[in-house]
């Protein structure tokens, strides 16, 4: 285990090297630039595998952000790359980049932190905070808009702000948000008296990182960023999330926040934050599947035809362990690339798009403070499906590439 989580301290810069590789591949490869391209993709692929080797361990136990990015690596096809052969291809797959989106988001994580230090949650008015966000987030569309282009085109950084902002416009999502910061807060102010630092400005910010978190101190002020992805975490993940800004990095509190971050519930949230802006189709029509046809089937032989259909997308990276994701807020469900495939049956997509349905239709439960989705009932009607054996099969096999 210590070995493990040595490599996965390692292979920094495997998430930026696919973001890199999935911006170029948007615009095109220039032919003069496809060797470099190539060397770059297969370099990084071979230091993931290599590393890997020596710790014993396979690019599959990774974490679930840099083993989606091995992946996503891994499967580029590099004698069949998107050309850019003219600069008017450049041209129309500009990006744009949003002016002072980092002051607006300091501003509205200043403004959380002020609700939750000065009021018990249950008295937070979020009205103004939640239409501050909103008003910046509509800013930010006009802007898309405007130049005919969506919240895709942004800049990589902006498009980072922008979907965290976006995100936070769910009213659960904020509340949740809320909660945690506070519980963090809280966390805090406890360890710092425990560890004789109660003069300490101890600043959290939860927010779209693309590691799991930052700490730094800055004279007698401490900075901690925590991943969007543990807001549903729980004490014992804050707790060791505070426990390390304030006293360094520990086996015990690495092998708790590292456990949590393997766990759906966290990959879930990040996955929802990648997909809304990450969306290839707004009508569900693949290269060789179509979402709106395999709902019509399925609605029609497992839900009597009750179901009223969510908005269906296909995403536009691919990923090998969640093939997809429903938002209930949004009434989306986004089916990963992976499976838009010829050499993939079309059962295993009914099988991925009934299972996401049954979410939409069983809705979620809150037992003890924690989110349910995966409830008794919902395994048995998951079971239910014509091909379920041989969906499941498939599934794990596409997953341990």
């Amino acid at each position: 285990m210590q070995q493990m989580i040595k490599t996965m301290l390692q292979i920094r810069g495997l998430v930026k090297a696919a973001q890199k590789a999935q911006e170029q591949l948007k615009i095109g490869v220039a032919p003069a630039e496809v060797p470099a391209f190539q060397k770059f993709v297969l370099t990084s692929v071979e230091t993931v595998e290599s590393l890997c080797a020596d710790a014993k361990v396979t690019p599959h136990q990774l974490p679930v952000r840099s083993r989606q990015a091995y992946y996503f690596l891994k499967n580029i096809d590099l004698h069949n790359l998107p050309s850019s052969a003219s600069h008017l291809t450049r041209v129309q797959v500009q990006t744009v980049g949003i002016k002072n989106i980092k002051t607006q988001q300091r501003g509205i994580l200043w403004e959380i932190l002020r609700l939750v230090s000065s009021l018990k949650l249950e008295d937070i008015d979020i009205s103004k905070l939640s239409n501050t966000i909103y008003e910046v987030v509509t800013a930010i569309e006009k802007i898309c808009c405007e130049q005919n282009l969506t919240p895709v085109n942004l800049t990589s950084s902006s498009r980072q702000v922008y979907a965290w902002m976006k995100f936070l416009t769910v009213e659960a999502n904020l509340k949740l948000h809320l909660q945690t910061t506070q519980r963090l807060r809280l966390i805090a102010q406890s360890l710092c008296g425990y560890y004789g630092h109660e003069t300490v400005n101890y600043v959290i910010e939860l927010t779209n990182l693309s590691g799991l978190y930052r700490s730094r101190w800055l004279g007698n002020r401490i900075n901690l960023i925590v991943s969007e992805g543990f807001i549903n975490a729980n004490d014992d993940v804050l707790t060791a999330l505070v426990k390390i800004s304030l006293q360094g990095k520990s086996p015990e509190a690495t092998r708790i926040i590292r456990e949590y971050a393997s766990l759906d519930e966290y990959s879930d949230i990040l996955l929802e934050l990648d997909l809304i802006t990450e969306t290839a189709t707004e009508d569900g029509k693949g290269k060789y599947y179509n979402l709106d046809r395999l709902f019509d089937k399925i609605n029609h032989e497992y839900f009597a035809d009750r179901l009223t259909k969510p908005r269906l997308m296909w995403s536009q990276f691919q990923t090998y362990r969640k093939f997809g994701h429903y938002e209930p807020a949004r009434n989306r469900i986004v089916i990963s690339l992976t499976l838009d495939e010829i050499a993939i049956p079309e059962l295993v997509v009914e099988f991925v798009l009934y299972h996401e349905l049954l979410h939409k239709y069983h809705g979620e439960k809150w037992v003890n403070g924690r989110r349910m989705v995966h409830t008794p009932d919902f395994r048995h009607d998951e079971t239910k499906f014509k091909f379920y054996d041989e969906a499941e099969a498939w599934l794990s096999k596409l997953a341990s590439r």
